[in-house]
């Protein structure tokens, strides 16, 4: 067999209706499309709804809200940590290791075990891992957020737009 000889299945295919080719053959004069009117016409739009105010236009363009005071972390968990096998831990450590960004605010979260006293130095603790860090004898240290975080605005969705 080669590439020239290959074809559809037999019954695969059918060939197109050929519609509106004079009153005397099958589909001819109104061609499938009734009697008259914008759609015999072929002037509706795509998304047309009779001029009601088409979907495109009712469902609102934006959804929900951004904080814009939004404080972001990267979490840094214990076993991590555990696994450095520094005595001091903080931000500058973790982005030369690989394990943060450059610049990123550290949170320093409970998953695993710390084994050994280790002084950490992050932005934010949580409660199981700066437990975990004080009973294997070693110190939190809680650095101040380069920047002036302000809180959010109380109210609804709407209120910090």
């Amino acid at each position: 067999m080669r590439v020239d000889e290959l074809k559809p299945a037999p019954g695969s295919t059918k060939n197109r209706k050929r519609v509106g080719r004079g009153t005397g053959g099958k589909g001819g004069k109104t061609a499938g499309r009734g009697t008259k009117g914008q759609y015999a016409r072929n002037t509706v739009a795509r998304g047309f709804e009779g001029g009601q105010t088409g979907l495109k236009r009712r469902v609102p363009k934006l959804k929900g809200f951004t904080n814009p005071f939004r404080v972001e972390y990267q979490g840094i968990n214990l076993d991590a940590i555990d696994e450095l096998e520094a005595a001091q831990v903080d931000p500058g450590t973790l982005a030369t290791h690989g394990l943060a960004h450059k610049g990123a605010l550290i949170k320093v979260l409970g998953r695993g075990e710390i084994t050994r006293p280790v002084q950490v130095t992050a932005h934010a603790f949580s409660k199981s891992a700066a437990a975990a860090i004080e009973a294997a004898g070693g110190s939190v240290v809680t650095l101040p957020l380069p920047y002036k975080v302000r809180p959010a605005a109380q109210g609804n969705q709407f209120t910090n737009r």
